[in-house]
């Protein structure tokens, strides 16, 4: 087994929905979370060594589509063959690349889970695992339960009589899962890493984001009446009479919500999320709601906080006491229903699936129930890191993490060589970014310290308790830690999770087990193959460090300015081209691509497309490489990256991503190389080619 010290790894309790949450959050390589890699020799990988588990040498050719120039579309060149013939499955929203390797890590910990409940001599944690399963899988006894399981949370709803009772129930959201319009999570002091500190933000919708209620459009009209439809469904379960009146007024009532928040590309931006203040302060500052009482439905004693949103949060303390208190009821047994759909009987989640899975996504089956209850599991406020121990010991060689090592640190030469380079950078300003550079902290594979589950019950009987006994176990190992120095040892996301983030406050680069597998990274595959997919991986969570938001902190994670105003000018100057360039994609007629809001992922995407090109001809030694297939070492890692990025999806998804999500949508996630001057050359791309960007408008930063 691999190393487990006693330590416990900190856990990150939230106070509200994490599709709420605001604290600054790690920057993750895709919104469905996934993440890469390549054979880290500076040799070029020789097939010899082994088959590749894609084509010839690590790229499925078959998936092109040759009658596409590659400067016309470089997405469909790469894929077009494979997107006009693939049927999306009933149960799928979007399919590609990452959904392939995240159902293969699926596979693998359902082998893990059917090994393990088939045995009677099961450890705590293993037992903890069957038990767990067993109360998801028992469908028998949970429809026999209906929503008695949230009994208590509707009845303490229901008696709630002013809006300090109100406060009460926002406060418990962390435990309940349900809605609040105002959310908050322990994060990473900002100003000294070193320390913890609650974050408070404004959430509380239940549409993706705030323009699926404020734009007029058929489309989001259409949108917002199947949700009012929805909302009188749900509290039919309840027992709430005129169902379509108080649907109507919570949706009156979300807008409002909506209407108070900041657009979503200003929520990114940290120097207006950066509002830090004394807890004695707080009342002042943001008058007229019961602070003391929302705290201490939580136990943390928060000496001081981070406002990450001023003015919503000002809003939301409005609207908690202008808004009919009926209406606020009636919204949080709405929300409670929701937010707990999933583990209540089926009926419930029959309905909640209709809108949410169908109506929201496209959706056409839910997934299979055992999927459904592996992603309960492995999630790093679960048993996801009990789970984790034994995948990387079944599936993860340490081979891979000796590569994955040696490639890390090939991109940092090459990243420190391009700065070193960069002719609108100051001399001052690189000594500061070669020092962040040199401080990066990968952690690849695994933690070093596993989390424990000590105290934790989980019984087989009963789901939703088993739920809440979780959510109680790790805000009290939270809260525990309020005031303790921060843990570095801790994982954002456990082993077989599909993904990579970075994490700004401890300048680290994070690559769980479950990404280290084809398409990202083959031992057996050519390296340009690997240098174009998990290289630039790599080279994406780098370029976080440096993006329009990562930038702001410093080698030692602290959020402060480390350039000189005229780079900073400079730098911004070509951020802003670079968002120009994706906001004039429409994948949906009206409906674009948010380059503003994405920025961050397409400098991560364009500047680590850079640094793994740079790293890859240094590997070469000075050598050409051979031709393959009839194609170039070039021409193999452009359409490793493009392959990468692969994926299908229902118009709804789609709309998503363009509205909520922080990526742009894989197929311009792809073209990503247009910013290359090696592509125009490997392909040919001349004037005249949709995709040709004359030389003075390619966005070249990092």
């Amino acid at each position: 087994m691999k190393k487990s010290l006693v330590a416990v790894a900190l856990s990150t309790a939230l106070l509200a929905a994490c599709s709420e949450q605001q604290v600054e959050p790690k920057a993750a390589l895709a919104d469905t979370k996934p993440a890469v890699t390549e054979s880290a020799s500076t040799e070029v990988a020789s097939t010899e060594q082994g088959k590749a588990e894609l084509g010839s040498f690590g790229v499925d050719l078959t998936a092109r589509d040759l009658n596409v120039k590659p400067g016309d579309d470089f997405f469909m060149y790469a894929s077009g063959t494979w997107y006009n013939n693939y049927e999306m499955p009933a149960d799928k929203t979007r399919y590609g690349a990452f959904t392939a390797l995240a159902e293969k890590s699926e596979e693998q910990v359902k082998e893990i889970i059917d090994d393990i409940v088939s045995r009677k001599d099961l450890n705590a944690e293993e037992q903890m695992i069957a038990d767990f399963y067993h109360a998801y899988m028992d469908t028998e006894t949970i429809n026999k339960k209906g929503i008695k399981p949230i009994q208590s949370l509707l009845d303490d709803i229901a008696a709630v009589a002013s809006t300090d009772d109100l406060t009460k129930v926002f406060g418990k959201s962390w435990l309940t899962g349900g809605a609040s319009p105002i959310g908050g999570g322990m994060w990473f002091n900002r100003l000294d890493p070193d320390k913890y500190e609650m974050s408070l933000w404004a959430g509380g919708l239940g549409l993706p984001d705030r323009s699926y209620y404020l734009v007029d459009s058929e489309r989001f009209a259409k949108t917002r009446d199947a949700y009012v439809k929805h909302i009188a469904e749900m509290l039919n379960f309840a027992g709430v009479e005129a169902t379509e009146q108080k649907a109507q007024a919570i949706l009156a009532l979300e807008t409002k919500i909506a209407e108070g928040h900041w657009p979503r590309e200003k929520r990114r931006n940290r120097d207006l999320t950066l509002n830090q203040i004394q807890r004695d302060a707080l009342a002042t500052e943001y008058p007229n709601f019961n602070w003391d009482l929302y705290f201490a439905q939580t136990g943390y004693q928060v000496p001081q906080l981070n406002v990450s949103q001023p003015e919503p949060i000002k809003a939301m303390i409005a609207l908690i006491n202008s808004e009919d208190l009926s209406v606020w009821k009636d919204y949080l047994t709405f929300h409670a229903l929701r937010a707990n759909a999933d583990l209540l009987s089926e009926d419930v989640f029959n309905s909640y699936f209709a809108f949410y899975g169908k109506e929201l996504s496209g959706q056409q089956e839910p997934r299979p129930r055992w999927k459904r209850a592996i992603s309960e599991m492995s999630g790093t406020q679960s048993l996801g890191f009990a789970i984790g121990k034994v995948y990387v010991d079944r599936y993860f060689p340490e081979s891979s993490k000796a590569q994955m090592s040696e490639l890390v640190e090939n991109l940092r030469k090459a990243l420190g060589e391009r700065i070193d380079n960069l002719g609108w950078m100051s001399e001052e300003t690189k000594v500061n970014a070669k020092a962040k550079l040199a401080a990066f902290n990968p952690k690849i594979g695994y933690p070093d310290v596993w989390q424990e589950f000590d105290g934790l019950t989980i019984s087989k009987d009963d789901l939703v308790g088993s739920i809440h006994n979780m959510r109680e176990f790790f805000r009290a190992d939270s809260v525990a830690k309020e005031l303790e120095k921060t843990d570095r040892n801790r994982w954002g996301m456990t082993p077989q999770r599909v993904n990579a983030y970075y994490n700004s406050s401890f300048n680290e680069i994070v690559f769980p087990a479950a990404i280290l597998q084809p398409p990202f990274f083959d031992p057996n595959a050519d390296a340009a193959v690997n240098y174009g997919a998990i290289g630039a991986v790599i080279g994406h969570e780098m370029g976080h460090g440096f993006d329009d938001q990562g930038s702001k902190s410093d080698a030692n994670g602290i959020q402060r300015n480390w350039w000189t105003d005229e780079d900073r000018a400079a730098f911004e100057a070509k951020a802003d081209k670079l968002a120009e360039q994706y906001s004039q994609y429409e994948p949906i007629p009206e409906n674009f691509v948010n380059g503003r809001n994405s920025l961050g992922e397409n400098i991560g995407d364009v500047g680590g497309l850079a640094m793994a090109y740079h790293a890859y001809k240094l590997s070469l030694n000075g050598k050409e490489a051979p031709v393959i297939d009839g194609l170039t070492g070039d021409q193999r890692f452009f359409l490793a990256w493009a392959q990468v990025w692969k994926e299908k999806r229902t118009e709804q998804s789609m709309l998503n991503q363009l509205r909520a999500g922080t990526h742009a949508p894989g197929r311009y996630r792809a073209l990503a190389p247009r910013n290359h001057d090696a592509w125009y050359k490997a392909f040919d791309v001349k004037p005249g080619d949709e995709l040709y960007l004359p030389e003075d408008q390619r966005v070249r930063i990092w």
